[in-house]
């Protein structure tokens, strides 16, 4: 892999865990990178230009890009990092909250690439990395909505790779399995609980916490990350970690009747 001097990245979602371990594994390697946050913050990541940027609002997606562009000139790289999480059953959350959840996490993707595409268009050049998860090709029990935002990004983010390669943009995704960051602990809690999901969903998130505490650190993403950016030859997928390389593998060739049994046992679900 080649330093990639001058390049310039945008990295959603970037204050924190992946986004920030994401953003600091670039500039290492030569980026100009612009990292996003709802919100002002004191502790960004290292040697990275921070910016506001709320992906759910169109005007200051514009904004961003603008500002981006009015610095540099270009836009090499995007990596669609922002999002949320969910804890509950399907049937205790709203349409209205689980539309906020798309919000963030399909529609921004789809706001923020729609944003950078016309500059990378006019430069012949460009790589989208849209930040996945294994739940975005297994099922999740007591995160339906997440599960269905990520199954979302991977069929657009194959599907535009398709149309954007006659233009040099490829488009490509990043599948981490449990990473160690707050994610858990962000994570939308229903906005109708219902108590006979009660003993469930408890026991969803302590294995969620669990997971978490032994899962992957970000920086593990991150090196995911740069090696689809710098990759001369670029992959449709990329598992970040042991084990979501395992999972994909698991869900390739383990037949569907004991996978699902596994995944079943897991939860603590009956068969």
């Amino acid at each position: 892999m080649e330093t990639q001097t001058g390049k310039v990245a945008i990295v959603t979602g970037a204050s924190s865990g992946i986004g920030k371990a994401t953003a600091e594994a670039l500039a290492r390697r030569g980026f100009i990178v612009f990292g996003t946050s709802r919100r002002v913050i004191a502790d960004g990541p290292k040697q990275v230009t921070m910016l506001t940027c709320d992906v759910t609002d169109d005007s200051s997606v514009t904004q961003l890009v603008s500002d981006v562009l009015s610095r540099t000139g270009r836009i090499d790289l995007l990596v669609n990092n922002a999002g949320l999480g969910i804890i509950g059953g399907a049937e205790e959350f709203s349409i209205a909250q689980t539309k906020s959840l798309f919000e963030v996490n399909f529609f921004g993707v789809l706001r923020m690439t729609n944003a950078v595409l016309p500059s990378m268009r006019n430069a012949g050049a460009g790589r989208i990395i849209n930040i996945s998860s294994v739940l975005g090709f297994i099922p999740s029990p007591y995160a339906a909505y997440y599960s269905a935002t990520k199954h979302a990004v991977e069929g657009y983010s194959e599907s535009l790779d398709h149309e954007t390669r006659a233009f040099n943009v490829r488009v490509t995704l990043i599948e981490p399995a449990f990473t160690r960051t707050s994610f858990d602990q962000g994570a939308l809690k229903p906005d109708g609980e219902m108590k006979e999901y009660d003993e469930a969903r408890t026991g969803a998130a302590k294995l969620m916490r669990e997971a978490v505490a032994i899962g992957d650190p970000p920086e593990v993403v991150a090196d995911a990350v740069v090696m689809a950016a710098t990759a001369a030859s670029l992959k449709r997928r990329y598992p970040a970690g042991k084990a979501a390389k395992q999972l994909t593998f698991a869900r390739r060739f383990v037949p569907a009747g004991m996978f699902e049994k596994s995944l079943r046992k897991q939860f603590g679900l009956p068969s």
